[in-house]
């Protein structure tokens, strides 16, 4: 087992994490100077923040025609493709003119967002050793993460020379990561494994097994609080709450991916070993308890203590639950369907998380915002205690 461990990944996945590395750094260039943008137009802050959640409601309305494009197309068509719009929308926000223009350009911009990742969780899916899911869903996750740190730091220098730049960057970005896909990764046959004739998974089966349907609620419960909560409600606790400037919420964003990345050196190679239960319930009790820890710090220093905390805790569930999903599915037939649709629940968490936890900040007070938030994800920890262990584990 433990040679089996140490085998090098295949050389398509390595093609992946090129570029996700890529992708997830041209998004880093963009997102610190997308809102200043925004706002060289003349509008206030509201419409500004609109540019950015346009980019989150697009991708949401359009995941299903992304799986379901990659049932009849299959997954690096639309991956390519995906990149490519996401590329010329991008461009085209460079040269927008006016406050419409970048909302058009930015909205086009989400729907090949959702096609690419819904494509590359496909990919990755497919190519993935069934006994390295877990190593492969972390070392990808650690290539957007190594990705999303260094890309704002380029972006902020490359705005000097104008805030247009950082999105012809990324562009440039994005068209380079559809080469590396278009003509490194080899020309396997979707659904080439010994089940053929059934190359998609149909919605319905997947939604059968009990591993899937836990997926969903703790992937919606992720999007609620790491890509929601997280991005949106600690920036105004910082603030608000603890008295301190816009610098410590970077400081709790940056020590947050510290203690993600911490987490995944170890946590695939675990999830792979112990499995995929032991890691979602360990990670989703560690982040919700840290996480509801959040809303009664009163110090700088213990808020940052809990935030890296929360980091630890995403890094170790990551990598097991797109390894479960995968198990679900399987190497043999694609999952279009079945992974648009565990984007789409993370998308909504993403969406709803935010905007329940503001009005219980105004209503309640933050303690009662960080500790809901938390407190689901300790529920979705319990759902997991009753789920049957996906990994199969081979004979002695």
């Amino acid at each position: 087992m433990l040679r089996r461990d140490r085998q090098k990944l295949p050389r398509d996945i390595k093609v992946m994490l090129a570029a996700a590395f890529l992708i997830a750094l041209g998004f880093g260039l963009v997102a610190p100077v997308l809102p200043q943008f925004a706002t060289t137009f003349g509008v206030g802050n509201t419409e500004a923040s609109v540019i950015v959640a346009i980019f989150a409601f697009m991708r949401l309305v359009f995941a299903p025609a992304g799986g379901a494009l990659i049932g009849r197309l299959g997954e690096r068509p639309v991956y390519v493709t995906g990149l490519l719009i996401v590329a010329a929308s991008t461009a085209a926000c460079a040269f927008a003119q006016d406050y419409w223009q970048l909302l058009l350009f930015r909205g086009l911009g989400g729907a090949g967002s959702v096609m690419f990742t819904v494509a590359s969780m496909a990919l990755v899916v497919r190519l993935a050793p069934p006994e390295s899911r877990g190593r492969v869903s972390g070392a990808y996750a650690s290539a957007f993460l190594i990705g999303n740190v260094c890309g704002p730091i380029v972006g902020g220098l490359l705005a000097g020379f104008g805030l247009r730049v950082p999105f012809l960057a990324y562009a440039a970005a994005l068209v380079v990561a559809a080469v590396v896909v278009q003509t490194q990764l080899s020309h396997q046959r979707r659904g080439s494994g010994p089940r053929q004739e059934r190359a998609d998974m149909p919605l319905a089966e997947a939604l059968a097994a009990g591993t899937y349907r836990t997926a969903l609620v703790s992937s919606f419960v992720n999007g609620w609080a790491t890509f929601g909560v997280r991005m949106a409600t600690v920036p105004l606790f910082a603030v608000a709450a603890l008295g301190a400037g816009p610098e410590a919420a970077g400081f709790a964003l940056a020590v947050f991916a510290a203690g993600n990345a911490a987490a995944l050196t170890f946590s695939g190679r675990l999830a792979d070993t112990l499995g995929r239960k032991p890691m979602m319930v360990a990670g989703l009790l560690v982040a919700g308890a840290s996480t509801a820890a959040i809303g009664f710090t009163t110090g700088l220093g213990w808020f940052l203590a809990a935030s890296a905390l929360a980091g630890v805790g995403s890094g170790l569930f990551g990598p097991a639950q797109q390894a479960a999903v995968a198990d679900v599915i399987g190497n043999g037939r694609s999952g279009g369907k079945v992974l648009a649709v565990y984007q789409m629940t993370s998308d909504v968490g993403a969406i709803v998380g935010p905007v329940l936890a503001g009005v219980l900040a105004d209503r309640l007070g933050y303690g009662w915002a960080f500790g809901v938030t938390g407190g689901i994800m300790v529920v979705a920890a319990c759902t997991w205690l009753a789920t049957r262990e996906s990994l199969r584990k081979p004979a002695a």
